[in-house]
């Protein structure tokens, strides 16, 4: 008889717990371990550049230009304004719980050499003079404002030439380079016991109350944006918000269960259809955009992880690093990664990036699948939100199929 072979993310589940388990009995010595953390870390890191370069080109290219029009302008704002208000929320739950509070990793040094860059010196480093002096610094923030304008000319071309091998080309790296991560998540569980058994060692099991307020934060954080999204959405369609639980039940469920907006798509696209009023041609338009741009409940979870990070190491962000915070989380939707254990490398790029402790990462990766399932859940959610607004503005909402007054198939429509 075959036995089941244990999946990636339940063998992380298993290497968090022992080693926090391990190195709170062995105390200091597992500090000999850290070593091997830090090479996994690293491997990780030596393709963080390419892999979010190629992402954010590809996902610019292929949507610049299919946007175009009302139903894409729409569609565009309601991505942006619902970000934005997510990522607010993540930061003021992280100023307020303080997460990463009680974790203590890190040294002073990293951001003090943050912290004295002025606003106007970021900003102005946010452009590079050297777009392959930058990769090889790891300045990953000129690296994706050089992605975005690649992304829109290259797509661009494509349309205009009819010769699409740039934007193919963009595609194949990013394969290539997703396949080495996927190579090296092999050794994932590894990494994160060596990592935590060293912070456990060194704080004991006191490590566990940070990433239950972190989950905490995510759970009160998806709870109150749809106290905030649903009754603006049901109000703005002319809908009662009642009735939106009971419709969101298929794929809520599903989200939680796979963590995967990607896998939640088909779903989401029928029932925007069939359950809430969504035109077709909206939602199949929208579906596959919001999949990729719109995480709400991602773009929160990067915040909280940013102050989690800084929070460990004892940092204190200044206003312009809580803007920076909230722009580089904003930025990394745009290119959803998605490969298993693609917050491997979000969390990697954060810390590099802000100056930030990676043994944090570990503590996060450790419970990215409980984090995975609240980000999804709001992902798919809010997605179908803008979809319903889209159609709305654009005249094609159908209040009777809401109200269940009218059945509607997706294929036929």
């Amino acid at each position: 008889m075959k036995t089941k072979k244990l999946s990636l993310t339940t063998w992380i589940i298993i290497a968090t717990l022992a080693g926090i388990i391990f190195g709170s009995i062995v105390g200091p010595w597992a500090s000999n371990l850290k070593f091997i953390g830090t090479i996994f870390i690293r491997l990780i890191q030596m393709s963080v550049v390419c892999l979010v370069m190629t992402s954010v080109a590809a996902a610019i290219g292929g949507i610049e230009g299919k946007g175009a029009g009302k139903m894409g302008l729409v569609t565009f704002i309601c991505i942006i304004v619902f970000t934005l208000i997510s990522a607010g929320l993540g930061l003021a739950l992280g100023l307020i719980v303080k997460p990463g509070v009680g974790v203590a990793i890190g040294t002073e040094a990293a951001a003090v050499e943050v912290a004295s860059a002025s606003i106007t010196e970021t900003l102005t480093n946010f452009v590079p003079t050297n777009i392959f002096s930058a990769m090889a610094n790891g300045d990953m923030v000129p690296c994706i404002l050089f992605s975005i304008f690649f992304g829109v000319c290259a797509g661009s071309y494509g349309r205009t030439s009819g010769n699409d091998i740039v934007m193919d080309l963009i595609k194949a790296i990013n394969g290539v380079i997703m396949n080495i991560i996927k190579i090296v998540m092999n050794l994932a569980p590894i990494g994160i016991f060596c990592l935590l058994a060293d912070v456990a060692g060194g704080t004991g099991f006191t490590v566990v109350l940070p990433m239950l307020k972190f989950l905490g934060c995510l759970l009160i954080g998806d709870v109150i944006q749809f106290i905030i999204y649903g009754p603006f959405t049901a109000a703005f369609c002319g809908v009662s918000p009642a009735k939106m639980p009971k419709k969101y039940s298929k794929m809520s469920m599903m989200a939680v269960t796979t963590t995967s907006s990607a896998i939640c798509l088909p779903t989401k696209m029928e029932d925007m259809v069939t359950k809430f009023g969504v035109d077709r041609k909206v939602s199949d338009f929208v579906g596959p955009i919001t999949m990729s741009m719109n995480s709400c409940g991602a773009v929160q979870c990067y915040v909280l992880a940013m102050l989690f990070m800084s929070q460990a190491t004892g940092m204190t962000f200044t206003m312009g690093q809580f803007a920076m915070t909230i722009l580089l989380a904003c930025l990394m939707c745009m290119g959803t990664i998605v490969v298993p254990g693609g917050m491997v490398v979000t969390y990697t790029f954060f810390a590099a990036t802000m100056g930030l402790p990676t043994e944090a990462v570990a503590i996060l990766i450790g419970i990215d699948w409980f984090s995975g399932m609240f980000r999804t859940l709001m992902n798919v959610d809010v997605d179908v939100m803008v979809g319903m607004i889209v159609s709305k503005v654009c005249g094609v909402f159908d209040k009777d199929v809401y109200d269940e007054k009218k059945k509607v198939s997706y294929e036929n429509q």
